[in-house]
């Protein structure tokens, strides 16, 4: 690694750092060390970082804010790449707007309802960057991603970049064909937004927020909805039903404010939150014959 990471700071690709923790970089504070870890300066940057790594065959992974996300212990093999700072342009044209990887979702909502635009309301609190919400077609209130995406610039695995229409993305319920079927990170995403009363989708977005403060424990370290809402069914309400908020394995425990929350009380590891999920999917199973999946994703060295 000592060589790629020579490279990279000799091209000045941005930050580079070695065995960086990954705690630093998930909004649960879980994760061991990344063998690199470099957050590019800006999308050519990015494009140079891809070719090293192509160069040496290294494995490699995204992470935006770190939201909905769980990191092994063990950490990531390989080098992770962070779109953050320099990834995080916007550019608003009329009802269009055009906008890097790297923002925070709940930002650019704030932003483009103060300029009058309407259509992004629903990611009012939302944690997370942009790329990752449109990678898991993020959602809440009845919206999501899917309903204003024109259009997603993508990184393949293969280090190749496309744009990809709405229809290539093919979204579902917290997921497009990013996840599975063509592995990629999204860079740039463009939404096309309705004209609307600017106080009107101010006061929603607002309200939207307050929404997410009194009923979901963001005061905890936690990565977001644990699990995919079995529907007819919602998870955080079987859970609930189940008698399981409050219960704890070690430092992670499902939140007492919200069901489909596991919160990191206290020196929580990868391990604690994985056995918690085990035991609720376990009890769920049991006692109601639904079988639970994670909306959360689990990466790194087992």
């Amino acid at each position: 690694m000592k060589e790629v990471m020579k490279e990279l700071m000799d091209l000045q690709v941005g930050k580079v750092l070695e065995q960086e923790p990954l705690a630093n970089h998930t909004t649960i504070k879980i994760g061991g060390p990344a063998d690199l870890f470099v957050e590019p300066s800006s999308i050519e940057n990015l494009e140079k970082t891809m070719k090293i790594i192509r160069k040496y065959n290294l494995k490699w992974r995204a992470i935006g804010r770190g939201s909905n996300l769980l990191v092994s212990d063990k950490g990531i093999e390989g080098v992770v790449i962070k779109l953050g700072a320099g990834i995080d342009h916007l550019e608003i044209d009329d009802d269009v707007i055009k906008v890097g990887g790297g923002y925070s979702l709940v930002s650019l909502a704030t932003q483009i309802s103060r300029k009058g635009l309407s259509g992004m309301e629903f990611a009012g609190g939302i944690p997370g960057s942009v790329g990752g919400a449109v990678y898991m077609n993020a959602g809440a209130h009845g919206s999501d991603i899917s309903k204003i995406l024109v259009k997603a610039h993508i990184l393949f695995e293969d280090g190749t970049f496309e744009w990809l229409s709405n229809e290539e993305m093919e979204f579902s319920y917290r997921t497009s064909v990013l996840q599975k079927k063509r592995p990629g990170i999204v860079i740039e995403a463009v939404f096309k937004l309705e004209k609307g009363n600017r106080e009107e989708i101010v006061a929603k977005i607002q309200e939207n927020k307050n929404y997410r403060k009194e009923t979901q424990p963001y005061n905890y370290p936690c990565a977001g909805s644990i699990f995919r809402n079995p529907l007819p069914q919602y998870a955080g309400r079987l859970i609930q039903e189940a008698g399981l908020k409050g219960h704890r394995i070690g430092g992670a425990k499902i939140s007492e404010m919200h069901g489909n929350f596991i919160v990191n009380a206290g020196n929580a590891t990868s391990e604690d939150v994985l056995a918690l999920i085990q035991h609720v999917k376990d009890v769920i199973l049991e006692k109601y014959g639904v079988k639970m999946e994670t909306e959360v994703e689990i990466i790194g060295r087992k």
